[in-house]
């Protein structure tokens, strides 16, 4: 019988809380199912997904977020994510089935490639850690004529701060650093 003392965080996303099993859940890298369609490629996140009300999982390295629809209460949605995720861990099921995981930033080659590696290093050393501690994750999706488009996921996508974040926050920490950098966007994937 396995014991779990799964610990849980409130997010700056209303509809999003983080899960903390107390184990590595992916380890290294990150798993967005922004809906239910892709999670065949988790075991864990197709068994939260069977959750009523559960609508996008995000799994770190040593978290899982979870969001839910607007009309779900999280007095009832919680408890059947905890057992979700505590059955889950008894199962012996791997998080990833085959290879996953380890998203991250987007492939970039070009006449930019040295501004896009510093763009990179400033998300990695000092965005990417403070978002995850939110239950989220930001990552590099394109760099044109000066504007950064980043890909927001977990409790990030969809969080009303979240433009808040990327104008005041990761937009003055990358053009303070690299003066090429004019504006950054969201996209959505």
């Amino acid at each position: 019988m396995l014991h779990m003392f799964i610990q849980t965080e409130s997010t700056p996303n209303p509809a999003t809380l983080k899960f903390l099993p107390g184990q590595a859940v992916l380890g290294a890298g990150t798993a967005d199912f922004p809906s239910a369609d892709g999670a065949d490629a988790s075991p864990l996140a197709k068994r939260l997904f069977e959750v009523a009300g559960v609508t996008g999982v995000f799994l770190g390295g040593d978290f899982v977020t979870v969001t839910k629809d607007d009309g779900a209460d999280w007095d009832h949605v919680k408890p059947a994510v905890l057992g979700a995720i505590l059955a889950h861990y008894q199962s012996g099921d791997p998080v990833m089935a085959g290879e996953g995981g380890a998203s991250g930033h987007a492939a970039f080659e070009g006449e930019d490639e040295e501004i896009v590696g510093q763009i990179k290093e400033l998300l990695d050393s000092r965005v990417r850690p403070a978002v995850a501690q939110d239950g989220g994750d930001i990552t590099f999706h394109g760099f044109e004529r000066g504007v950064v488009y980043l890909h927001m996921q977990g409790a990030c996508a969809g969080c009303p701060s979240s433009t808040l974040t990327l104008k005041m926050g990761i937009e003055n920490l990358l053009r303070h650093y690299i003066p090429e950098v004019t504006e950054v966007r969201p996209v959505a994937v």
